[in-house]
């Protein structure tokens, strides 16, 4: 069940109707049902994997929490994290570590032919992994306690919103909410819906469109070249950023209904005038997780300067592995490692007046957004060979680029129609103004404190472009279900 299916919006309306028609004491337990119903809509057996994950972190958080010897503390949390990250190995990394090491046994001359394992992929294995190790952690170092009501750590592994794809939420944030009381809000219904609507533009009416083009072009690398590589790796940056914010948002909006607050995930990321700025702003929630779970237990910048820009460099590295399960995924970590790397080593330099200067801050954002665009080249590549063939090929023709006719050729070659061309670029242009005089704040947050006739015809468009312009059919699953 994806969230922009139709499916979901029946599922969605009735599991709020009952949940806010029931007693409060069994709401959270009308939440726990609906959220194993989400996840078995999809494939029903993989429901073992997180009622098996819950389990195994209830188990040692407590353990963990009664024992008083560090050593045996520290044991138990290696063992819990070693089962935890052996599921997420073995369903997403096996096949992957395979073919690696025939590959590099075939570079040394040795004959190994791998056994084929058909594993698939559970959903959304890796959010909920990252969100239950944290737990554990977050126990193991003293900063919380342990949960003593089983099912209560059931919903806040498996809430139904932010299941498969995020925000990875930290437990003091959304386990206390559990024992809220959440009463009927029209007015925080209203604004939840706000939220959904515009994640569902973002998602429906931007990314699943550009998505036919990007794939028409990087499933065929071999077939183009030039302008088309430059246009379909600038579409792919909205398409991914639409695809996941969107779901975020729809997340996000959900929750909020049902009387949730979950965690902003993306602000406005291409707005930002640097790297390490953009990792503030993209995938927060992922981008702490790393920060607090690996470059800070690495060491973080207490020990150097060079083995800071070390533990910087390995934690982006294993946030590409994170991706996926792919080459291409390690390359576009160890690029924005790189990335950071450098923007640590100069930014010592910058002048705070640099920071006032609105037409440079211009320029830096543009220039920022091209490093992070050129990145996404690898991130979209079906291989590291496609990546670099792309690369090399970016500039080609660049002498026709003037041609009015090369322009609609490269326009109408890839797999859209003139009428889908327009609706793409006065979408995009939406956004971009949306997110230009929202400034810092949430699109959905700056019209919200609007008067009420401006936020009222801010919901009503956005419903009537997702209605005409919106892609229904075919819909297309979210890019990060696949991590």
């Amino acid at each position: 069940m994806i969230f922009n299916s139709y499916e979901f919006i029946e599922f969605f309306i009735i599991s709020s109707l009952i949940y806010f028609v029931v007693p409060q004491r069994v709401k959270w337990l009308v939440l726990l049902v609906a959220s194993y119903i989400f996840y078995m809509a999809w494939r029903t057996e993989l429901i073992v994997l997180i009622v098996f994950s819950t389990f195994i972190n209830y188990f040692f958080a407590g353990r963990i929490y009664k024992q008083k010897d560090r050593t045996k503390k520290k044991r138990s949390l290696i063992l819990c994290l070693v089962i935890n990250f052996g599921l997420l190995f073995v369903f997403k990394y096996l096949t992957f570590a395979t073919n690696t090491f025939e590959w590099l046994f075939g570079i040394l001359g040795i004959g190994y032919t791998h056994r084929e394992f058909d594993i698939i992929l559970p959903m959304g294995i890796s959010f909920y992994t990252f969100q239950a190790s944290a737990y554990t952690i977050d126990v193991y170092r003293g900063d919380i306690k342990p949960e003593r009501n089983y099912l209560k750590f059931s919903l806040f592994i498996s809430f139904f919103p932010q299941l498969v794809a995020g925000p990875i939420e930290r437990t003091k944030n959304l386990l206390p909410q559990f024992y809220e009381k959440h009463k009927f809000s029209l007015q925080r219904v209203y604004y939840g819906v706000q939220i959904m609507l515009y994640g569902f533009f973002k998602k429906v009416v931007i990314a699943d469109r550009l998505a036919v083009a990007v794939n028409t072009v990087y499933n065929n690398a071999g077939s183009y070249g030039g302008l088309s590589f430059v246009v379909a790796t600038v579409l792919f940056a909205f398409q991914i950023y639409c695809d996941f914010s969107g779901y975020s948002d729809i997340a996000k909006g959900a929750a909020k209904v049902l009387g949730f607050d979950l965690m902003d995930n993306f602000k406005s990321p291409y707005l930002s005038t640097g790297i390490k700025e953009f990792w503030r702003r993209w995938h927060i929630s992922l981008s702490t997780w790393f920060m607090d779970y690996v470059y800070i237990p690495l060491g973080g910048n207490r020990c150097g300067k060079i083995r800071s820009l070390f533990n910087l460099f390995v934690t982006f590295l294993v946030s590409g592995l994170w991706h996926g399960a792919n080459w291409t995924f390690v390359c576009w970590g160890a690029l924005h490692g790189i990335y950071m790397v450098i923007g640590r080593l100069i930014g010592g330099n910058r002048k705070n007046a640099e920071k006032r200067n609105f037409v440079l801050n211009i320029v830096k954002c543009a220039f920022t957004f091209a490093l992070v665009t050129f990145g996404w080249i690898f991130f979209r590549a079906n291989t590291v060979s496609d990546a670099f063939y792309i690369i090399a090929h970016l500039f080609d023709d660049v002498s026709g680029w003037s041609s009015v006719q090369y322009l609609y050729d490269v326009a109408t070659g890839m797999g859209l129609n003139v009428a889908e061309l327009f609706v793409v670029a006065f979408s995009i242009m939406l956004l971009i103004f949306m997110e230009l005089i929202s400034g810092r704040k949430q699109v959905f947050d700056y019209f919200r404190q609007k008067p009420y006739i401006i936020n009222v015809g801010f919901m009503a468009a956005l419903a009537i472009i997702i209605l005409t312009t919106g892609v229904f059919y075919n819909a297309g699953e979210f890019i990060y279900f696949q991590f």
